[in-house]
């Protein structure tokens, strides 16, 4: 059973059609790569994955049940969504890791949250700071952790080691690449696929024009 189905899928905002006519199907663990040129619609792609916006026309559907039917907060547990820029809310670092807890009423677990920061590269000081003092780089990590404190069957990730150096973007390239060898599909937007070209199964290309996606590598 496919994990998800697009059917002939479009998406217009400002009277313009973002997607256009988008049929695939992602496969339960896949490791895909999402490329293509800024503004040909890979974002777009992965907030219609996370249901945070709905297609104009045509359907998805989540192992074949439509997502627009499914209850969204149990859906978002199961499909997570990491973005290019991070959003972290609240006051500190403490008050995005302790969310993730606080949503399923089970208590804080610092050895856990320990645990994902070491694999991270970021020192468990960080925690108690006011997040708007963080680097870019050290937002992108504590959104991944935050993230992925309770592991996901899916993972969107919209370019998240652009903001990163060179040794950073390793650790988290190997710990995704960790977490899909647990069971975890990977879907990665990414100007680069050469970065994360050993992990991969598939490559989609998006451009303009319909239809604007393509699958450009196979298993």
């Amino acid at each position: 059973m496919a994990l998800f189905r697009f059917d002939h899928v479009f998406y217009t905002a400002d009277n313009s059609d973002v997607l256009q006519d988008v049929d695939l199907v992602i496969e339960p663990h896949d490791f895909i790569a999402i490329t293509g040129p800024s503004g040909s619609g890979k974002s777009t792609f992965l907030k219609l994955c996370s249901n945070l916006i709905s297609p104009t026309k045509g359907s998805i559907f989540y192992y074949e049940q439509d997502i627009n039917t499914l209850e969204p907060t149990a859906y978002r547990r199961e499909v997570a969504y990491c973005f290019q820029q991070p959003v972290l809310f609240g006051d500190t670092v403490r008050e995005n890791l302790e969310f993730p807890f606080k949503i399923r009423n089970q208590s804080y677990d610092q050895e856990q949250v320990a645990a994902l920061c070491e694999r991270f590269g970021l020192p468990l000081t960080l925690i108690d700071k006011t997040h708007t003092n963080l680097s870019g780089g050290e937002k992108q990590r504590i959104a991944l952790v935050r993230c992925l404190i309770f592991q996901p069957k899916v993972l969107l990730l919209d370019e998240i080691t652009a903001s990163l150096d060179r040794e950073n973007a390793l650790k988290v390239e190997n710990a995704i690449h960790q977490m899909h060898a647990e069971g975890t599909t990977i879907v990665w937007v990414t100007h680069d696929p050469a970065k994360i070209d050993t992990f991969v199964n598939r490559q989609i290309a998006f451009r303009a024009g319909s239809p604007n996606a393509k699958e450009v590598t196979a298993p």
